[in-house]
């Protein structure tokens, strides 16, 4: 069984092999996937998925009203939080985007309905042959990124956003050889 060349670690492998490319619809979902791809930017996704758990237990399985709730004092204990990425404009951006997803919430009915429009709500079927053919970022993703930021959300670049789309399945980016492509295609 061929997969893409990307994931080396079992945590790695079991997460492109499940999740990587899946579209995903569920707006708890794609704010733990906002929120950690937020984490990931100068790290590795793999230290992210290690962590993955902690995060979920620090900031309330991404519950986001509850998140959006966080106290300063919240702030400061998550900083000595071993278990998650201990930067402070990091954490802080979680409870800001926490009350920008509400917003956006508000505004379109779900998150997952705004976010989605940015590919006319059906996964992009990318013809990836070879991981240097797979871009950093898209017309798609600069779209979303202006965006997220003219509506307050922090850490949303365009390359962020593009692992983002990769990570919920707006774009299906498992190379053509990888038996998850066929899988995923619709």
């Amino acid at each position: 069984m061929r997969r893409c060349s990307w994931p080396t670690t079992e945590l790695d492998i079991a997460y492109h092999d499940k999740e990587w490319g899946v579209p995903v619809h569920d707006d708890r979902v794609l704010f733990e996937f906002l929120i950690l791809e937020g984490a990931q930017a100068g790290l590795s996704w793999s230290t992210i998925l290690r962590k993955r758990e902690n995060y979920r237990r620090a900031f309330a399985n991404f519950n986001v009203k509850s998140v959006a709730k966080f106290a300063p004092a919240r702030i400061q204990r998550l900083m000595q939080d071993e278990g998650i990425v201990r930067n402070r404009l990091k954490i802080e951006s979680t409870l800001t985007n926490a009350r920008a997803f509400l917003a956006v919430q508000r505004e379109f009915g779900s998150f997952d309905r705004y976010v989605w429009g940015f590919v006319g709500g059906k996964p992009r079927q990318n013809s990836r042959k070879a991981l240097k053919d797979i871009p950093a970022r898209t017309a798609e993703s600069d779209a979303l990124s202006k965006d997220l930021k003219r509506r307050g959300f922090r850490f949303v670049g365009s390359t962020i956003c593009y692992a983002f789309m990769q990570a919920v399945g707006m774009v299906n980016d498992h190379l053509t050889g990888c038996y998850r492509y066929r899988e995923l295609v619709e």
